[in-house]
């Protein structure tokens, strides 16, 4: 058998980033409008009735969506995830879930939502080909949801999500995810544990990070993760399980009675950059490498200039092999200083 030529051989090698790591997670935004103004993601103050969202030709269609998640499966990637704003208010979501279901290479296909739609959408995205779905929820607080949802949010329509999505059955089940802000809705937490507990959904609290640039984030509004153990713990018994696959976001402990578990997302006291595999493409085609990126690269332009796919596969790759970020481990060097940062509703959480 003859060899492969170096240059042809370079040219199939997987890509790794500066520090070593892999391409295996691509998050895309399909939508950049959302029906909540959660003040940590997309304020009232910034997004209010007169701000200019992205035209419906400015956002990439499902075609362009398609071809480079295919793209992206050659150099790696085996996971995706449908994020926004809040992507069940892109029409026919459905549709797209089952073009990028049957793409080769990808093995775990999924979709965060604040769950306000997911009851009339929840059977057909599982028969689409759905894996899993986690939703925002971040108290059970009716009067308290519906002020940190910008007044915009039920919790009765999330709640009927949730029960959907469990009815539906998707097959890599269902999380919750919990942004906890002290003084805000730390005191609700074990409404949320005792709620879930022994349901089969994992709830993951999130500490409250410094996303984009109009959230008012302060490191005194951050309950470390540690201090939400501890006092889960004294009411329900924990126990720490190790992570289901290499550069798991979430530190996993599982109640010592067998009534499930829950999950721990620690960027700010424990940053996890070092395991970070994942990539970001915002509803206009930029990708970003980081969640708290400054800048992107415009691939829709090349998908709308006639590029081939051994150029856009090429780009892809460039940028992955020039990554260097790791944020989260830098916040502390730059003691308190602050970067312009995209939106958290552009690139999803």
């Amino acid at each position: 058998m003859n060899a492969i030529p170096a240059d042809d051989a370079a040219a199939t090698t997987l890509p790794l980033d500066r520090h070593g790591r892999p391409l295996h997670d691509l998050r895309i935004s399909v939508m950049d409008r959302c029906n909540f103004r959660c003040a940590y993601c997309m304020p009232e103050s910034t997004y209010g009735e007169h701000y200019t969202f992205l035209r419906n030709d400015q956002r990439l269609s499902f075609d362009e969506i398609e071809r480079l998640c295919r793209l992206a499966a050659g150099l790696g990637v085996s996971k995706l995830r449908l994020t926004g704003g809040e992507p069940l208010l892109r029409p026919q979501l459905a549709e797209l879930v089952a073009r990028l279901k049957r793409l080769e290479g990808i093995t775990d296909l999924a979709m965060t939502t604040n769950g306000v739609l997911l009851a009339r959408h929840a059977a057909e995205l599982r028969e689409a080909g759905l894996d899993r779905v986690t939703v925002s929820l971040d108290t059970l607080d009716p009067a308290l949801f519906h002020r940190m949802s910008g007044g915009r949010g039920a919790l009765d329509d999330v709640l009927a999500g949730i029960e959907a999505a469990q009815a539906a059955g998707f097959p890599h089940g269902l999380k919750l995810n919990t942004v906890v802000q002290r003084g805000v809705n730390e005191h609700t937490v074990p409404m949320l544990v005792e709620r879930f507990r022994g349901t089969g959904i994992v709830v993951r609290f999130i500490e409250y990070m410094d996303v984009g640039n109009h959230n008012d984030w302060r490191p005194d509004a951050v309950v470390p993760s540690q201090e939400l153990v501890e006092r889960i713990h004294a009411r329900w018994p924990l126990r720490a399980v190790p992570p289901k696959y290499p550069g798991e976001v979430a530190t996993r402990y599982r109640y010592q009675d067998g009534a499930g578990e829950i999950g721990m997302i620690s960027s700010i006291s424990q940053p996890f950059c070092g395991g970070c595999t994942r990539a970001r493409l915002s509803s206009e085609g930029m990708l970003y490498t980081c969640l708290f990126a400054t800048r992107g690269t415009d691939l829709r332009e090349l998908l709308r200039g006639g590029a081939s796919d051994e150029q856009l596969t090429g780009r892809l790759r460039e940028v992955w092999l020039r990554r260097a970020d790791r944020y989260s481990e830098e916040r502390a060097e730059r003691h308190g200083r602050r970067k312009h940062k995209i939106e958290m509703h552009y690139i999803g959480g």
